[in-house]
């Protein structure tokens, strides 16, 4: 896993928010005990503990970057986090919701993973979870392009990207175990603001393991590079400039 900035993935909190949001808008009933898989900054706690008011959240992240700033920025006695890879994590009791945002693309395995932890969601309780499912899109076609050619394709050949599955898996997987889901796709039409705001957007995520892999003396090129073919592909209109961004929503719930 890449070392995430929780400033720059920040940037656009607002629209990365949105997903999240409209998730748990979908999820039923009233949890009483819900984890937050891949936490982040701990900034959507807030979406969480206002729809569940008497809930408690407990986030986890890999990324101590992350954790130290969900921290530094609780003050919510009912809000907990913990520095952990959900690959391995377990909760010490059953939990009512589960619920991920923009995490399980970057789980090596995602799908065993994601099967494993469904065995502590309490009785009808809910697995919800949103992935991107953009990899097609020139934000990721260049960006992969990019590293593939010289001088950037040794340092970038081993890179662990982000990586998405088919929505159907999801699918396959929760109601292989009996579960009723809800599965749903949506394309956002971000408008963004700022002279190259489609690299500032990536940077923060997709693109970062590839810029840390790269040395010193390449990366400045390397961005540049990067920068230029996202110009070319996501033209600033006099409005902003308009990322598209579709995501895959899954909300699955668990029988009696």
């Amino acid at each position: 896993m890449p070392t995430w900035d929780p400033a720059r993935y920040l940037q656009f909190a607002d629209d990365r928010s949105r997903p999240f949001v409209d998730l748990v808008g979908r999820v039923q009933g009233t949890p009483r005990s819900i984890v937050d898989l891949g936490c982040g900054p701990g900034h959507l706690t807030a979406v969480l503990r206002e729809r569940w008011p008497h809930a408690t959240v407990h986030g986890i992240d890999s990324s101590p970057e992350m954790i130290e700033r969900a921290l530094a920025g609780n003050h919510d006695d009912a809000a907990t986090y913990e520095l952990a890879d959900v690959a391995a994590w377990a909760p010490d009791a059953p939990v009512d919701l589960m619920v991920s945002n923009a995490l399980f693309q970057w789980v090596p395995d995602q799908l065993d993973v994601i099967e494993r932890l469904t065995a502590h969601v309490a009785a009808e309780g809910t697995f919800a979870l949103q992935v991107p499912r953009n990899y097609d899109s020139p934000s990721h076609t260049l960006l992969r392009d990019i590293a593939a050619e010289a001088p950037f394709a040794e340092a970038t050949a081993d890179v662990l990207a982000d990586r998405g599955t088919e929505p159907a898996a999801y699918l396959e997987l929760f109601a292989g175990l009996g579960w009723h889901v809800d599965l749903w796709e949506t394309t956002y039409l971000h408008v963004l603001q700022g002279d190259d705001p489609v690299y500032d957007w990536v940077s923060g995520t997709g693109a970062r393991p590839y810029v840390q892999a790269l040395p010193d003396d390449l990366r400045e090129s390397f961005v540049a590079a990067y920068r230029t073919a996202l110009r070319g592909a996501y033209p600033r209109r006099p409005w902003g400039t308009v990322f598209p961004f579709r995501r895959t929503f899954v909300v699955a719930r668990r029988p009696v």
